[in-house]
């Protein structure tokens, strides 16, 4: 079973980049994963050069990604949108037109907070290590979508 699955964040150019080279890292190339941001402001622009090199450092190239805007045709699209933070949420399910596309719709973080709606921070006034703190907790939150995915095709 393949699956599309889209990350989203604010700009698309911290958070959500990290989340899709990793989970395209987890996964076969029968799976189509993107990213996108809910707001447009860097559209086109290669992720933050704080994402690149974390990942890269993690043996992951997030370096060809561009930044783009989240659009309702994404819920057509894709089969799980996963967002970054509680704003992130909100700002995706406004644009939800059915019940399918705010299911499809679900915080990161569910996956290893159950129930507690906690953010992804945004790195993007820190410093390194700030990406780096994300970065782990991407990869954790991106271990248990990959090990549902597999249950799901057994």
């Amino acid at each position: 079973m393949s699956a599309k699955i889209l990350m989203v964040c604010l700009g698309n150019i911290c958070r959500s980049p990290l989340a899709e080279g990793i989970m395209r890292s987890k996964l076969t190339e029968d799976f189509v994963v993107d990213s996108a941001g809910t707001g447009g402001w860097h559209a086109g622009e290669q992720p933050d050069k704080r994402s690149i090199v974390t990942a890269k450092n993690r043996g992951i190239d997030i370096s060809y990604q561009r930044a783009r805007k989240f659009s309702k045709t994404d819920f057509e699209k894709f089969d799980f949108i996963y967002v970054m933070d509680n704003q992130n949420l909100k700002d995706v399910l406004s644009l939800a037109e059915t019940e399918n596309h705010k299911n499809k719709v679900q915080m990161i973080l569910e996956e290893i907070f159950p129930g507690e709606r906690v953010d992804v921070p945004d790195p993007y006034y820190g410093g390194q290590d700030g990406f780096e703190k994300v970065f782990d907790m991407l990869d954790q939150a991106c271990d248990k979508i990959v090990n549902k995915l597999r249950k799901k095709s057994s």
